[in-house]
C-alpha cells in the first residue's frame, strides 16, 4: 500500500469534504478499491475509520464558523449513527460484488437527483 496515494486520496477527501459535506464514501471507497486494490468491505471500513478525522476537522471549524444547526446534527448523527453500528455486520455478510452495486446505484441515484435539483 502506497502511503504517498494515501495522502494524496486524503487531499482530495479534504477539499471535498470541506466544500460538499461528503469525502468518506464519494471519495475514499472507489479510490481505495481503484488505486489501492482493497475489496469493496475494507474500502469502506478504512474510509469510515479515516473519515472521523476528516469530519471532526471540518465540523470543528465548521462550528467555529457558527455555520452548525445543531437542532438538525444532534438527533441526526445519533440516528445514524445508530443504524450504522448495527448494519456495519452486513459487510462481513455480502459479497464484495454486491457491495459495489449497492454503493454504485446509490451514488448514480444522489448524483441524478442532484442534477435534477441544480436549477
Amino acid at each position: 500500500m502506497s502511503v504517498v496515494i494515501c495522502i494524496l486520496i486524503g487531499l482530495v477527501t479534504g477539499v471535498v469534504a470541506g466544500l460538499c459535506g461528503v469525502g468518506g464514501g464519494i471519495i475514499m471507497v472507489p479510490a481505495f478499491a481503484a488505486f489501492l486494490k482493497m475489496e469493496q468491505r475494507y474500502a469502506v471500513a478504512s474510509s469510515l475509520a479515516a473519515v472521523i478525522l476528516t469530519a471532526l476537522a471540518a465540523s470543528l471549524k465548521n462550528v467555529s464558523n457558527g455555520l452548525v444547526d445543531w437542532k438538525v446534527a444532534l438527533p441526526t448523527g445519533i440516528a445514524g449513527a445508530a443504524v450504522a453500528w448495527f448494519t456495519a455486520d452486513w459487510l462481513k455478510q455480502l459479497s464484495n460484488a454486491t457491495l459495489t452495486r449497492i454503493f454504485a446505484i446509490l451514488l448514480i441515484a444522489i448524483g441524478l437527483h442532484m442534477l435534477a435539483s441544480a436549477r
